[in-house]
C-alpha cells in the first residue's frame, strides 16, 4: 500500500457544483483537470503496464460506469484494478467506506478516506468538484487522469498487450462514426440529462429537455433497421448510450423530470438496452442500488427529503427480439 498522504478537503469550502451554473440557469459541467494519457509505447510518459494503474470509481455514475464495463469486455480486471467508493457523496466529496454487502469498501491503494486525498495528493491547489473516474498511478503517486471522455478509448487501445483482442470496441474503419455518434450522445443524451436536471431556470430546462428528447427520437429511428449504433458488433458507442439508458427510467424520469417518456416507451431503445444488459459485461456492473441511493440522496436541492423511491418495476431480463437484426 502506498504511503501517499495529502491535505484534507476543506469540508466547508467544497460544495458539489460550484461555477457549474452559467448565465441564465444552464448547468456548465466543470473542465477535466487531469488529462495526460496512458500510452502502449510509454511515449507520454504513463506506460501501459499490468498493476500500475488503479481507477477509483462509482457504481452509480454513468462515466465511471462505462469504464468499469470496457474494462471487463477487454479482459483487462486482473492488468487494471478498480474500487468504488461509497454512493453517497456530501460537501466533502466521495468517500471511502466500509459496506455490508462489499460493493464499496476502503481504499485499498493509499488508505484514503475520500477521493479528495487523491486529487490534492496531485495537486494540491486543486479547486473544484472531485469526480470520478479518476485513474491512479501507483509509480509516480498521483491521478494521470479524470478525463472521462478518454479513459475508455486508453483502455480500448492502449492495453492490447494484455488485453482480449477478439473484442475491438473502437475499430479504425469505424472510428469516424463511433466519434461523430459519441458527440452528438454526450452532448445531447449523456450530460444532456444533467443538463435538465441541474438547470436553475424554467428556460434552461425545457431547453435541454427538448434537446434530449429529439435526441432520443432520433436514435429510436437509428436503432429501427440496425442492432447496434454503428457496425454490427458491440462499439465504444454502446457502452456509452448504455450507461445512461440503464439510469433513465430509475432516476432521470423523476429525479431529474425528464418524463416527456421513459425508456420503457421506446421499443426499439428498449429493446437494445436489454440487448446490451444480458451481455456479459454490461448487466453484471449494473448497481440499481447505488444508482438510486446516489441520485436521491446526494442532490440535496433536488430532492431535500432524500427519500429513494421503491420503483419502477422493470424486467432487464426480458426477451429484446434484437437478435432479428443480425
Amino acid at each position: 500500500m502506498s504511503t501517499t498522504t495529502a491535505p484534507q478537503a476543506d469540508t466547508e469550502t467544497a460544495p458539489q457544483l460550484v461555477g457549474e451554473t452559467a448565465p441564465g440557469g444552464a448547468f456548465k459541467r466543470q473542465e477535466n483537470a487531469f488529462r495526460d494519457r496512458i500510452t502502449a509505447d510509454g511515449s507520454s510518459g504513463y506506460k501501459a503496464e499490468p498493476g500500475r494503474y488503479h481507477i477509483y470509481v462509482s457504481l452509480a455514475c454513468p462515466w465511471a460506469h462505462r469504464t468499469l464495463i470496457v474494462r471487463n469486455l477487454k479482459g483487462l480486471e486482473d492488468v487494471v484494478s478498480a474500487s468504488s467508493v461509497d454512493p453517497i457523496r456530501d460537501e466533502r466529496g466521495w468517500a471511502f467506506r466500509e459496506s455490508a454487502d462489499g460493493s464499496h469498501g476502503p481504499d485499498p491503494v493509499n488508505g484514503f478516506r475520500f477521493l479528495s486525498e487523491a486529487y490534492l495528493a496531485t495537486d494540491p491547489a486543486f479547486k473544484g468538484r472531485y469526480t470520478v473516474p479518476a485513474v491512479w498511478d501507483r509509480k509516480t503517486g498521483r491521478i494521470v487522469t479524470n478525463d472521462f471522455h478518454t479513459i475508455p478509448s486508453q483502455l480500448e487501445t492502449e492495453f492490447e498487450a494484455f488485453a482480449d483482442r477478439s473484442v475491438d470496441l473502437y475499430p479504425e474503419g469505424l472510428r469516424p462514426e463511433i466519434d461523430a455518434v459519441n458527440r452528438m450522445v454526450y452532448e445531447r443524451v449523456n450530460n444532456g440529462v444533467y443538463e435538465a436536471g441541474f438547470a436553475t431556470s424554467q428556460a434552461a430546462y425545457e431547453r435541454a429537455f427538448d434537446t434530449l428528447f429529439a435526441a432520443l427520437d432520433e436514435l429510436e429511428g437509428r436503432l429501427a433497421g440496425q442492432r447496434f449504433l454503428a457496425g454490427d458488433k458491440v462499439t465504444d458507442a454502446d457502452v456509452r448510450l448504455f450507461t445512461t439508458l440503464v439510469r433513465f427510467d430509475a432516476v432521470y424520469v423523476g429525479h431529474f423530470k425528464c418524463n416527456l417518456r421513459r425508456l420503457v416507451d421506446y421499443p426499439n431503445l428498449w429493446g437494445y438496452a436489454r440487448d446490451l444488459y444480458q451481455r456479459p459485461g454490461f448487466g453484471e456492473t449494473v448497481n440499481f442500488d447505488h444508482i438510486k441511493r446516489h441520485y436521491y440522496q446526494t442532490h440535496d436541492k433536488i430532492n431535500p427529503s432524500r427519500i429513494v423511491p421503491k420503483g419502477p418495476a422493470v424486467d432487464w431480463l426480458s426477451p429484446h427480439d434484437r437478435d432479428r437484426l443480425g
